[in-house]
């Protein structure tokens, strides 16, 4: 990244050393001159998801629509991909074309988003776009920590006004905690669905294990069909099913604790949710309130969008995640299947296994498991003040309930999701 200042179309402003903090991903609060905020700001603290989606999108869960049980509040659902895909996205470029758009028609004067490292293309590096051909080269994936909130002081400095985040759910969690003191006039959210993150350096040892040449590894994707893509400098690709990848060779901290215990793989708080778990091969928007609604209404002709279809049953998939995450959590090694079967059961997977929303809805409850077992084994102290109601909601089905202390005293339960 060349860009240096704040005239620049992408803007790399410096930013300060993080505060050393237990259970953490880096959000940027830390970074920012008050870092105490963080005891507020925190989605790993005490977070309270039901009246801060009361306050961010008018309303809380509804539990007579079950979906937002799982997903958060929600105005509407759809499958979407741009009609001309984007060159460099992640799958066609609805989250940068939309940044691009609010650039286009003034509606803010920046974007706060992550671009590739100029010395590591894997490695998120925090910056301001603040003109609308700066969005392209911030198109792709990007794996590892970055203080994206660490940009809101500097972004205040420079005189904007209105601007766009585009966050994962830690760090919309804390923007949200902490927007009302920061004094901008809008701020527009959009959000990427998350769950488990890890360090750039421990990310190239996983591509190590996919390939022999790793360095060549243009793009990753875990895609709803049960296979990762890889895409590589001289133009091939390679489809990995999941059951296939070597994740039960990975260190037990691979992932950290935090992404392990995450409650908000969706990103209940931004206006507007961009991913691809319910998309059955493409993206799966979900908008919140009326600003969500206006996000997508940008893109006019350019974005197509159909109903989301849902197939499959999720029990069984989500019943043998239980036996390994409590195998896991229990400090057990996972149990491998059979190395004759695994290509068997891939091939499966995508025709009999839960597909579209049921594919959404059975990785939500698998994060919500993971949570209440990881939890409960490593910080069981951190539970009745980390875990919301409507996950003891998700786990209910698979027999998983709060023991004694786990939750606040009092609180009224959801009532169990039917799986």
């Amino acid at each position: 990244m060349t860009a240096t200042g704040p005239q620049d179309p992408v803007w790399v402003p410096p930013i300060g050393p993080a505060a050393a903090r237990g259970l953490c991903t880096d959000c940027g609060v830390s970074r920012m001159r008050d870092a105490t905020q963080c005891g507020t700001a925190c989605q790993f603290i005490r977070p309270d998801y039901a009246a801060m989606e009361a306050r961010v999108h008018g309303r809380a869960r509804d539990p007579d629509r079950p979906d937002e049980l799982f997903f958060g509040p929600f105005v509407r659902m759809a499958r979407a991909r741009l009609a001309a895909p984007l060159p460099g996205a992640q799958w066609t470029g609805i989250t940068t074309r939309i940044g691009e758009r609010l650039l286009e028609t003034g509606a803010v004067d920046a974007v706060l988003t992550m671009a590739p490292d100029p010395d590591d293309s894997w490695r998120p590096q925090p910056v301001i776009v603040t003109r609308a051909e700066g969005m392209a080269r911030v198109r792709g994936m990007r794996m590892g920590y970055a203080p994206l909130l660490a940009l809101l002081e500097p972004a205040a400095a420079a005189g904007h006004r209105r601007i766009a985040v585009i966050g994962i759910p830690c760090q919309v969690h804390a923007l949200r905690a902490i927007e009302a003191k920061l004094g901008f006039e809008r701020i527009d959210v959009i959000g990427t669905p998350c769950s488990d993150n890890t360090t750039t350096e421990r990310f190239h040892a996983f591509l190590a294990l996919l390939t022999d040449r790793p360095e060549t590894i243009t793009y990753l994707e875990f895609r709803a069909d049960y296979h990762v893509e890889l895409r590589f400098a001289d133009g091939t690709r390679r489809e990995i099913p999941f059951l296939m990848l070597p994740l039960a060779d990975l260190p037990p901290d691979f992932f950290p604790l935090t992404c392990r215990t995450c409650v908000d793989y969706t990103n209940a708080l931004a206006d507007l949710t961009v991913g691809y778990m319910g998309g059955t091969g493409e993206q799966w928007l979900i908008a919140r309130n009326a600003r969500g609604l206006a996000l997508i209404e940008l893109l006019g002709d350019e974005l197509t969008l159909s109903p989301l279809t849902s197939a499959g049953r999720r029990a069984g998939a989500v019943r043998g995640f239980l036996a390994n995450v409590a195998r896991a959590a229990g400090g057990l090694p996972l149990r491998r299947m059979p190395g004759w079967v695994r290509p068997i059961v891939a091939r499966l997977m995508p025709r009999i296994g839960p597909r579209g929303l049921e594919f959404a809805r059975a990785r939500v409850e698998m994060k919500a498991i993971e949570t209440v077992l990881h939890l409960r084994r490593e910080k069981p102290r951190r539970m009745k003040h980390m875990i919301p109601a409507h996950i003891w909601a998700l786990v209910a089905p698979y027999g998983l309930a709060p023991a004694a202390g786990e939750a606040p005293a009092g609180a009224a339960p959801e009532p169990p999701v039917r799986p």
